[in-house]
């Protein structure tokens, strides 16, 4: 089969990208690429990932890579970061985890995750329970088993401690989680699915207003899969709104302007069309995020 070449135009999209603008909201939600999130209601904050080094392909596929200070730092300060409660990487990917010790030092958080996390150089962690929600500030999380969306190229939990520079290699999938965000105060609720992948029936009894649904490499499977996943999660926790992420090439620094991953590693054209019309079928809002914009989802 002949491989397509180029990638999806995200001008064709521009009308998803369309959240409400945070206002005087007190809760917000903020997007800084790939699964980053930054949960915040002007007292206690947490954040997924902390991805904000995005190394080149060629250094990833040939090189060692470790984070960047300057770019963890600038990416921080475009966010108006000083503190985090918690900093929850939804697996240990390079492209979610390799700078999640960093971010949670320089914040005084606690990094949060499964037996992998303990092994990324922070030295407070907290492994999570599966399914036991973890107070966290203002915060209930409440971490969810979930896997990765097929192929993982690296498999795997990490079982000796990463010292980068390394190899992407290092950086094993470990533990991936489906993570609910309960954010006490307003009795909000927030689902983050980073990974692609499911577990059937995980998520069974749980709710959430608002899914922030991670995209990467599901424009590639079946059409069936696509499905199902939406099944599993957004119609399982009742969303009324879901917000696309993990479609961006993150190979590119944040102060480039975004692009689409390449129809080489994902098909975003094929993940727009088939939950377009989940959505209009359940009659749930889908929006695409605008980087460094804080909003209210749940407006």
């Amino acid at each position: 089969m002949r491989l397509k070449s180029g990638r999806p135009d995200l001008a064709d999209y521009a009308r998803f990208f369309d959240l409400p603008a945070a206002g005087r909201a007190s809760l917000t939600v903020t997007w800084a690429g790939v699964t980053t999130l930054l949960v915040d209601d002007g007292a206690a904050a947490i954040m997924t990932d902390g991805f904000f080094s995005r190394p080149s392909l060629l250094r990833v596929g040939l090189g060692r890579i470790a984070p960047s200070a300057p770019r963890i730092d600038g990416c921080l300060a475009r966010l108006g970061v000083r503190t985090l409660a918690a900093v929850l990487p939804v697996h240990t990917h390079f492209d979610h985890a390799m700078d999640s010790a960093v971010v949670a030092e320089r914040t005084g958080a606690a990094l949060v995750g499964g037996a992998s996390v303990t092994h990324l150089g922070h030295d407070r962690t907290v492994v999570a329970v599966p399914g036991k929600p973890e107070r966290l500030g203002a915060f209930d999380i409440t971490l969810v088993p979930g896997k990765h969306c097929p192929p993982d190229r690296f498999p795997g939990p990490i079982t000796a401690p990463v010292r980068p520079p390394v190899r992407a290699s290092a950086y094993r999938c470990g533990e991936a989680w489906s993570t609910l965000v309960h954010h006490r105060p307003s009795d909000r609720r927030l689902l983050i699915v980073g990974s692609a992948g499911f577990v059937p029936g995980a998520l069974a009894g749980q709710r959430a207003e608002v899914v922030y649904l991670g995209v990467g490499q599901l424009g590639l499977q079946p059409e069936r899969y696509l499905i199902d996943y939406w099944t599993e999660t957004v119609r399982t926790v009742g969303a009324r709104r879901v917000v696309l992420i993990h479609w961006d090439d993150f190979f590119r620094p944040l102060d480039a302007p975004l692009r689409a991953l390449p129809y080489a590693g994902d098909d975003l054209d094929v993940s727009m069309r088939v939950l377009r019309g989940l959505a209009e079928q359940d009659g749930v809002g889908l929006h695409l995020p605008t980087l460094w914009q804080p909003t209210d989802p749940w407006s």
